[in-house]
């Protein structure tokens, strides 16, 4: 698990700050792509989170690694979000709940959406307002994490004289 994680984060974040983003940019494009990545919209975040990093000017690259690292808290997220907005807007009980529903996203996609759509705009209504508070919490997080990287970049990396 060391090593896949060093693999599938690690290494391209010490690439990206090798080549010359800060540890800013990338702090707030992998907290844009985890934000987006445990949104209630399964099968939206590669496009949603590419669609945002590029309106806002931001890493393509670090915001798809956010993206993908929490795609598993999406699936566990998902039903939460959908029960969350349901008492938040005091709609019905989701018809279907845990195991039945995560099965029906992942053979059933569309049709599990387009059942769900009033429990979905709900949902994403709360993901939305928890996206707001949590994605500079994560990038405030991740900047001393990014600088300290930034720092190893350049001791690995002699700079030509």
């Amino acid at each position: 698990m060391g090593s896949l994680l060093q693999r599938v984060v690690v290494e391209p974040l010490m690439r990206l700050l090798r080549v010359g983003a800060t540890p800013e940019q990338l702090a707030w494009s992998l907290a844009l792509g985890v934000v987006v990545g445990i949104n209630p919209l399964i099968g939206s975040t590669t496009l949603a989170a590419l669609a945002l990093a590029g309106v806002f000017r931001l890493n393509v690259v670090a915001s798809q690694v956010g993206n993908h690292v929490v795609y598993p808290l999406e699936l566990l997220l998902f039903p939460v979000f959908l029960k969350l907005g349901s008492r938040v807007f005091g709609s019905q009980k989701v018809p279907m709940g845990g195991k039945k529903l995560l099965e029906a996203v992942r053979h059933h996609p569309w049709d599990t959406t387009r059942m769900l759509w009033m429990w979905e705009w709900h949902a994403l209504v709360v993901w939305a307002v928890l996206a707001a508070v949590m994605m500079p919490l994560i990038a405030y997080s991740l900047r001393p994490v990014l600088r300290r990287m930034l720092a190893q970049a350049e001791v690995e990396v002699p700079s030509p004289s």
